[in-house]
């Protein structure tokens, strides 16, 4: 005890920190700082980007579109910054969300964050599966065009495959090449995307860039868009992901930020922005439904939107599946039968309701609309910011908290009238489709 003593005196002599680091089942604190650049642009440039074309530019126009993605763009990497400068309060490496507003704020807020991150997260995940599940549809319909293979089939027939892929993977940490493959699968599906895309917009007379829809029904399309503009950015678990990167972990995390939202950010503007020049307010919200070319680039593309969809919904499930692990888990290896069985059973039940849950409503721009309004929002922006204020409050000047008090009140009013919207987009789209829906 008295060398642990001395030793926390040396380092705090040299002005630096004895971090301790939470228990965990999982692997944490081993990665270099690219490997989280990559997670991160895993996320943003995921199989998402071919719906951003149809669910934020066709409502919000060329002007509201271009400056939305650039402005949240700007204000998502200040937030994830702040979060980031958060990791180590305390003297303990924070690495999950939830116990980073718990230490802040208590037991209560440590329910209610950990409650908003399900939430995210479960919603990021079902909208994972109905993408795979609209790519595997159009690889069908590319060959027959009879609608025996119905989109609620193709969901389940994806979420079988999500499930086998996490049995396989036991952490975060282990994806290590599946990263590279998944950078591939979001070049191969971006590119093609981006040229057929590029090959329609040449040859097709003036396209039609009017917002559609009717006086009210434009604004709540308004909202719903700006609430996509946030989720297109931001994944909810920026400390579960910063929990795997080695120390300087603030440094180490800032400099993969910096990647995401500079060189990670760039697939998304050209593929986003050129398929609605292509297509103007006719486009799809799966841009590959839109596009026109051989037969067999196109599967080529849907395969490559397929396979990548399956390893980006695992990242966003390893906060839920580090914590059945750890909690309920019984150690060693995590390849030994027993692991293996473990996680066929949770993970394999976790999944089967995400399933049912996309199969049941495939609303896709819905989805996203109210994930960025009943979770991205509060955990991104209001939370990190009061979280900010709450420790810093001493260190900051009349002009800083005035800031962060500003981002707090507005983006909790952002958040209610997104909500609000996104109910409202679900139940219209729930009147004019059945549940279980073949769109």
């Amino acid at each position: 005890m008295e060398t642990a003593v001395v030793i926390g005196e040396d380092k705090r002599r040299n002005d630096e920190k004895l971090i301790v680091l939470d228990d965990t089942a999982h692997q944490i604190s081993t990665d270099p700082w690219y490997q989280a650049g990559f997670v991160l642009t895993t996320g943003i440039n995921s199989s998402y980007v071919l719906g951003y074309s149809g669910s934020i530019m066709v409502p919000l126009g060329w002007i509201g579109g271009v400056v939305g993605l650039l402005l949240a763009a700007a204000m998502s990497l200040y937030a994830n910054i702040l979060v980031a400068r958060l990791h180590e309060v305390g003297g303990r490496r924070k690495i999950r969300y939830r116990d980073l507003a718990g230490y802040i704020y208590g037991k209560k807020m440590y329910r209610l964050t950990w409650a908003l991150q399900y939430v995210n997260l479960f919603m990021i995940n079902t909208g994972y599966i109905i993408l795979a599940g609209q790519a595997l549809k159009a690889i069908y319909v590319l060959f027959r065009d009879d609608g025996a293979l119905k989109l609620p089939y193709c969901i389940a027939i994806a979420g079988f495959v999500c499930a086998l892929f996490a049995f396989g993977i036991p952490h975060l940490s282990a994806l290590r090449v599946w990263l590279g493959f998944s950078t591939l699968f979001s070049l191969v599906y971006i590119v093609i995307a981006f040229a057929l895309s590029l090959k329609d917009g040449l040859k097709s007379e003036a396209r039609d860039y009017s917002i559609p829809t009717s006086h009210w029904d434009k604004v709540f399309s308004i909202v719903g868009a700006v609430a996509n503009l946030v989720f297109a950015y931001n994944t909810g678990m920026l400390p579960e992901i910063q929990a795997t990167v080695k120390e300087p972990a603030i440094k180490n995390m800032e400099k993969a930020l910096w990647f995401q939202f500079t060189v990670g950010g760039l697939p998304l503007y050209a593929v986003t922005f050129l398929g609605y020049w292509a297509y103007g307010s006719s486009t799809s919200s799966y841009l590959l439904n839109s596009v026109q070319g051989p037969v067999w680039v196109k599967v080529v593309a849907n395969v490559a939107s397929f396979l990548q969809t399956v390893i980006a919904l695992h990242i966003f499930a390893s906060p839920m599946y580090e914590y059945l692990d750890t909690k309920h888990g019984r150690g060693g290896s995590p390849y030994e039968l027993h692991n293996v069985l473990f996680r066929i059973f949770v993970r394999g039940g976790y999944l089967t309701v995400n399933t049912l849950v996309a199969a049941l409503l495939p609303f896709l721009g819905d989805f996203m609309s109210l994930t960025g309004a009943l979770s991205t929002f509060p955990l991104t922006f209001v939370l990190a910011n009061h979280m900010y204020l709450m420790v810093k409050n001493r260190k900051l000047s009349m002009p800083r908290k005035a800031w962060h008090w500003l981002n707090v009140v507005g983006f909790s009013l952002l958040a209610i009238l997104a909500a609000i919207a996104a109910i409202r987009l679900i139940s219209v789209d729930s009147k004019t489709y059945h549940l279980f829906a073949d769109i």
